[in-house]
């Protein structure tokens, strides 16, 4: 049998579609890191999906987001953000990224939605965000060269 495989464009899938896409991509870009992840069928502490490193000490709960994402309900909970941005990823600590964003940046706590809803999103990341999260940011890493099997 057959099959012809066409790329899907990304803006014409649907919300979960979208979340399963960038579940996917993280994911590939994360075992480049040594990590592997299972996704959860329900969000558990807030957590979408798990990844487990390979040194097998290192265990994340993650939020997977489409951009940077902030929201109130996941102080304390221990929870890592997940979000693609071009060739790579950007993963972090939410509660100790929060901080710093709030301590060098007024662009989120006058807004309504962080004082009404207690969340907030970057629909674009300065220079300065970019400068912020550098240390947080994974890019695709090189091809690994094959193996001798």
């Amino acid at each position: 049998m057959k099959i012809q495989f066409n790329r899907v464009r990304y803006a014409e899938l649907k919300a979960r579609q979208k979340e399963n896409f960038n579940f996917q991509k993280v994911s590939g870009i994360l075992a480049d890191y040594g990590f592997s992840t299972v996704r959860l069928t329900d969000d558990w502490e807030g957590a979408d999906f798990v990844a487990q490193h390979a040194d097998g000490l290192t265990m994340l709960r993650v939020q997977l987001k489409p951009r940077l994402y902030f929201s109130k309900k996941y102080l304390g909970k221990q929870l890592w953000v997940c979000f693609r941005d071009g060739d790579g990823a950007y993963l972090f600590p939410h509660d100790v990224v929060l901080e710093l964003i709030l301590k060098t940046s007024r662009a989120m706590t006058g807004t309504k939605s962080w004082k009404d809803k207690g969340a907030y999103s970057f629909k674009t990341l300065s220079k300065a965000t970019q400068a912020m999260l550098a240390a947080y940011r994974l890019p695709i890493a090189s091809p690994t060269p094959k193996q001798n099997v």
